[in-house]
């Protein structure tokens, strides 16, 4: 009890009630206790009545947003699909974009030569650990995809197919050692072999061996598949020759080739699933389009 005496809570009461008699007296003697008792009543009440508002406020809210919920929720799922609707037309919208942009890089291809049937197919894959930057593609048998078939770009050969799923296929590039393609200078007219080479396929290189000792070759000359071997149609652009020298034999003479197409870098491609020459089968013994170890 002494603590509470001694206590700052008393000492606030003790203020407040000398403060509330005074004012009670003051009125007494002026006649206006009514006015008095109206007052203090209204101060008194005052921040309960501001405190009931703020609750009720509070709860009405609460009740709004709980009443509403189910409303939110059915908007926010329309909102949802809308959304995956827009995205779904969006992916189509630019596959048929790229689809419609290769059509119209290989029409010109497809004019020339008629006798070409084409597939178009997007890279969805690399190998980070081969050397020769392999891919697969999302076209596979289904598509009439098979070992063997010609792959290209707007630009130029990139190389061949050399494993087919249902869905999708592996093709190794022209910078690959087990890819062999007979191909021409279109200057000079001599033939030799373009293909991969280990040391030169880090560079996105590859070569042309057997060429003539006495071949005219020169850098900058345009390299173009001969079609024999029946692997690949004749005239697809490899690409440009950067360099010559002799071989090790002295024999002939070498010339290292910058492919025309993008190899590391292409991101779709044409299949030539079919054309006028074309041999049957493949083979994965040394050869045009075969291995080499």
């Amino acid at each position: 009890m002494q603590k509470f005496l001694k206590s700052w809570y008393f000492k606030v009461l003790c203020g407040l009630a000398v403060f509330c008699v005074a004012i009670m007296i003051r009125a007494a003697a002026s006649g206006s206790s009514e006015v008095f008792l109206a007052q203090a009543v209204s101060v008194i009440s005052q921040p309960f009545l501001k405190f009931s508002a703020s609750v009720t406020n509070s709860v009405s809210e609460f009740l709004d947003r709980f009443a509403n919920a189910e409303e939110l929720y059915l908007e926010n799922q329309e909102l949802r699909e809308q959304l995956r609707q827009a995205n779904e037309k969006l992916i189509g919208a630019e596959q048929d974009k790229r689809e419609n942009e290769q059509f119209r890089s290989f029409l010109g291809l497809k004019e020339t030569n008629p006798d070409y049937e084409f597939e178009p197919a997007t890279v969805i894959g690399r190998d980070s650990t081969n050397r020769f930057y392999s891919f697969t593609i999302d076209k596979g048998s289904i598509n009439g995809v098979e070992p063997a078939d010609p792959v290209i770009t707007a630009d130029g050969l990139v190389g061949i197919v050399w494993e087919v799923g249902l869905t999708y296929a592996h093709v190794r590039t022209v910078l690959d050692i087990s890819v062999e393609a007979g191909v021409y200078d279109i200057s000079t007219r001599d033939s030799g072999i373009v293909t991969g080479d280990i040391s030169l396929s880090a560079e996105g290189l590859c070569k042309l061996k057997y060429l003539p000792r006495e071949s005219g070759i020169a850098s900058g000359n345009l390299i173009v598949t001969s079609g024999i071997g029946g692997v690949f149609p004749k005239d697809l652009v490899v690409g440009t020759v950067k360099s010559i020298s002799v071989d090790s034999s002295g024999l002939s003479l070498t010339a290292v080739i910058v492919p025309a197409a993008d190899i590391e870098n292409v991101t779709d491609v044409l299949i030539i699933k079919s054309f006028n020459g074309q041999s049957e089968g493949f083979s994965e013994s040394s050869g045009e389009g075969g291995e080499t170890e």
